[in-house]
């Protein structure tokens, strides 16, 4: 996920991402949330396409460095849905 958040004249961006580990194919066992994040932007100010628009270059990078840091793999080439954006 990217998010935003603006407060006081303020904007934050963070990377962040939740995992549902499982141990094999067949385990379908509900599991814990392990949600990491890590902060991209933040400063005085407000949303930005064209900030917004630079961060997302970068995003995969930073989403694939809070996974190895977890001990988690990210499949981006098998998304459980389709990307939105709002």
């Amino acid at each position: 996920m990217l998010i935003a958040d603006c407060e006081a004249g303020n904007i934050r961006y963070e990377a962040a991402e939740s995992f549902f580990p499982h141990n094999n194919e067949e385990d379908f066992a509900v599991s814990y949330d392990a949600y990491f994040s890590k902060v991209l932007y933040e400063a005085k100010g407000r949303r930005s396409k064209k900030r917004e628009e630079a961060l997302m270059q970068e995003f995969q990078q930073h989403i694939d460095e809070l996974a190895r840091e977890a001990k988690g793999t990210v499949y981006w080439e098998k998304p459980l849905r389709e990307a939105r954006r709002g």
